[in-house]
């Protein structure tokens, strides 16, 4: 058994201890928000957050993990970042950022934590911290605007 913090509430989860975070948090608890896209850490799909930072969870065994805080895209308007996860969720609607939307909650994970840290991202932040994130549909502008205007009502 391994034990996870997961949005705040703690599991029990009968997996080995090499599953990736992304299919104990998909297939085990549900946790569908989560994507998988390359499998690679390269697309920034399955980006979660362990102890507030980004992480790439198709690449983290669960026993790295165990007893550290993670947070979903469904949990990321709640808690200690809560208040920037809304105002970035909020900036997207806003801004209608998603295309086809399946990198979206990846997007958001990696724009939450920039924010969570950088109140008045320049568009050089926002191209590094968002440089782990593919988007297929070349929505990189919409992105980068909605970044700015969370900011903006972050502020």
């Amino acid at each position: 058994m391994i034990q996870l913090n997961v949005n705040g509430k703690t599991v029990k989860l009968d997996v080995e201890p090499d599953t990736p975070l992304l299919w104990a948090l998909r297939d085990t608890l549900q946790l569908t928000g989560t994507k998988y896209g390359c499998g690679q850490a390269l697309c920034g799909a399955c980006t979660v957050h362990v102890d507030g930072q980004p992480m790439r969870s198709c690449s983290v065994p669960v026993s790295s993990v165990a007893g550290r805080k993670i947070t979903t895209i469904e949990a990321v308007d709640t808690g200690k970042s809560g208040k920037v996860g809304k105002a970035v969720q909020d900036a997207w609607r806003k801004l209608d950022v998603v295309q086809c939307g399946y990198c979206q909650s990846g997007q958001v994970m990696s724009a939450v934590a920039l924010l969570a840290h950088n109140r008045k991202p320049t568009d050089a932040d926002i191209d590094n911290a968002m440089s782990g994130n593919l988007c297929r549909c070349a929505t990189y502008v919409r992105i980068r605007a909605a970044i700015h205007e969370a900011a903006r009502a972050l502020a």
